[in-house]
Parts: C-alpha cells; sequence; structure tokens
C-alpha cells in the first residue's frame, strides 16, 4: 500500500557532476512499513564534497544527505512504536535482508545495499522517507544539532572499535583533525586512552581540538608525527595509530607511527593512490602491526547495543561533546553556496549542518 502525497518540498538536487539546483520537487511517497521524517538538520560528509562535485553519484538527479535528524511527519501502514512529532535518527542504509551478511546482522557488510544520499534521494531537502527499523528516537536533552551528527560519530566510534584492543592506558595517535578525527579522538579518551596525539596541518583544526581539551596536538607543517610519537613514548611508537585524513602522507605517517604489535585503522577516504617504500613494509612485518581497515558502523534493526545506540547515550550523558564542532548552520537556500566554498576551501570550516529555509 502506498500513501500518496500531492505536497512539493524544496530541495538542493544534483543533476549532474557539479550541477546542484534548488528546486520544488513531490514530497516522497509513504509506503507500508517506513516513515517519513521532516528534516531538522543534515551534516556535510567529507564525502560528500568529491561526490558533488568530482565522482557523482550512481544515478542522477539525486538528492545528496545521509548525515542527519530529524521530526516524525507521517508514519505509512503497518509502522507502529512512532508517532508523529518524534526525533528521530535515520541510520541510511537500506540492507537488502536477504544476503549472508544481512542474516548475521551485519548490515554495513550487505552485498546489495541501497543508501540514501548516494544511490537514494538524502537529506539535503524538507523530507526523506526510510524504513521504518531505520530510525531511533532521540534521548532527551539532546537537540537536533547534535543528533544530526550521531552517523559520523558512529562511523568514528566504530573505527576505535575496529582496532580490537582495549585502549586502556595505550597511547593512540590520530592523523587528520577533521570532525571523524575530533570523533575519534573523543572516543579514544572516553575508552581510557592515556594519551591523544592529533595531527593536521590546518592551525584551526588543530585549534578546536585544544578546546576539546586536547594537549598533544601538532601541525604536521612544522612537526615530523614519528619524532614526536617516539620523543614521548622511549621510542616505542603508539599502540594504535588512525588514518583519518585519507592523504598519502597521512597513510605513511601512520604506518610510521605505530609500535611493536600495534594497530593501524584505516578511516579516512583515500583521494589519491598511496606507494608504500619496501622498508617501511619490512618494518610492518617485523614489528607484527595489525592493518584494520573499517566502513561505517555497526546498527542493529533488533535495537540491541550497537553503534548508533552508544552514541546517543554518550551525547545524552555528556560524555561525547560535539556542538564545539559545529561551524555553520546553513539554510537549504544557502547550502549550494556553502558546499562550493567547502570545495574550495575558502574559508574555515568544521561540520557543516544544512536545514530546512525558513517558511
Amino acid at each position: 500500500m502506498l500513501v500518496k502525497t500531492l505536497k512539493n518540498m524544496e530541495a538542493l538536487v544534483l543533476h549532474g557532476v557539479g550541477d546542484l539546483r534548488l528546486e520544488q520537487i513531490p514530497v516522497p511517497d509513504l509506503a507500508e512499513g517506513n516513515v517519513r521524517v521532516r528534516i531538522g538538520f543534515c551534516g556535510v560528509c567529507g564525502s560528500d564534497i568529491p561526490r558533488i562535485f568530482v565522482k557523482g553519484t550512481y544515478s542522477f538527479p539525486t538528492v545528496c544527505g545521509h548525515e542527519f535528524a530529524g521530526i516524525v511527519d507521517a508514519c505509512g501502514p503497518g509502522v507502529d512504536g512512532f508517532t508523529p512529532g518524534d526525533p528521530v535518527v535515520v541510520f541510511p542504509l537500506l540492507w537488502c535482508g536477504t544476503c549472508s551478511a544481512c542474516e548475521q546482522g551485519k548490515y554495513v557488510q550487505c552485498h546489495d545495499y541501497d543508501y540514501l544520499g548516494s544511490r537514494s534521494d538524502g537529506a539535503f531537502a524538507e523530507y526523506v522517507v526510510a524504513p521504518k527499523a531505520n530510525l531511533i528516537r532521540v534521548p532527551q536533552g539532546v537537540t537536533l544539532e547534535e543528533a544530526a551528527m550521531t552517523e559520523p560519530a558512529a562511523v568514528a566510534l566504530h573505527a576505535v572499535r575496529r582496532a580490537q584492543t582495549s585502549l586502556a592506558g595505550k597511547t593512540v595517535a590520530i592523523f587528520g583533525a577533521g570532525p571523524i578525527g575530533l570523533m575519534t579522538a573523543q572516543w579514544a579518551r572516553i575508552m581510557g586512552a592515556t594519551t591523544v596525539f592529533l595531527f593536521d596541518i590546518v592551525a584551526e583544526k588543530l585549534e578546536l581540538a585544544k578546546q576539546l581539551g586536547f594537549d598533544a596536538v601538532f601541525n604536521t607543517t612544522t612537526e615530523k608525527p614519528v619524532e614526536v610519537v617516539n620523543a614521548s613514548t622511549d621510542g616505542k611508537g603508539a599502540h594504535v595509530c588512525i588514518e583519518a585524513a585519507g592523504v598519502p602522507a597521512t597513510y605513511l605517517n601512520a604506518l610510521e607511527s605505530v609500535g611493536r604489535g600495534g594497530s593501524v585503522v584505516l578511516l579516512g577516504n583515500p583521494d589519491a593512490d598511496v606507494t608504500l617504500p619496501a622498508v617501511l613494509i619490512s618494518q610492518l612485518m617485523r614489528r607484527e602491526v595489525s592493518i584494520f581497515g573499517t566502513w561505517n558502523s555497526d546498527y542493529s534493526a533488533a535495537g540491541n547495543d550497537d553503534d548508533w545506540r552508544t552514541v546517543l547515550q554518550a551525547m545524552a550523558s555528556g560524555m561525547l561533546t560535539l556542538t564545539p564542532l559545529i561551524t555553520h548552520k546553513v539554510p537549504l537556500a544557502d547550502s549550494s553556496n556553502m558546499l562550493h566554498k567547502m570545495r574550495d576551501k575558502s574559508e574555515f570550516y568544521a561540520k557543516v549542518l544544512i536545514h530546512p529555509s525558513e517558511e
């Protein structure tokens, strides 16, 4: 059963690589088992910029945006547990439910998934429709601005958990101090890391890290990460290194800075090929370093403990601090201009949130 609507909504529509248009498009229809969410805020992911301006989406036209929170607007037939007015976050990956990964609840490994904001229309708009199973109610005391950062905070948590080691008393080095890097640093601290190094080339990002209470922050235009880490660890290196920038130099720095028996987590989306010197590969082998890939986050359709619920609980308790990361809140009417600024890096930004234009 499909609930039709005749209303239109404002949306930022990608018609081709770099071809963004603010348009009126139909509000998505509401099928059985689905919920329509009125967008409160949608974050701009680092992956959105190359998706919009370089790579394109899987088909056109597409509405991008996958980091979002909002208010339940309407529920389709067969939906219980949610009512209009509920604040919610939405896990944007739409799993097939029939492959071997889905049978184990490992939705991020789904063989045939859909995705809001890249394969299907996302949240640079006034409304999104998603299956009930993808929604989680936002806890009391958590704002929609904070809740819109649940997705990247869950990705950061998942990356730290991928290191597969207790961080209590350990040294962690994070390469890249963008929003994901700063969220990762907070999780490392929450999990008991004694020292958290943060490296970046942008002074404003490092200043933001200091505002969040991190002291071991270094600008790699003037400091060599390997020397910094070795000087602070008696030459032993870091227990865990997390690459969160996706550029060749940070991959090399992360691999060079890890200690014997340590772990390296590859989190940043690579923007270029990375060549590893033979001597570095030999060192990694002799140190018996573990290298982990990470993508997305764990989510439970059954409501069990997962990365998303851990994030929301940490926000509600005040353990996880995300509001200082927000540098811009931009209405849809001005969003194309802001996205171009992000592409051109014409002004400093950390987390940019887009919201429906004022009526």
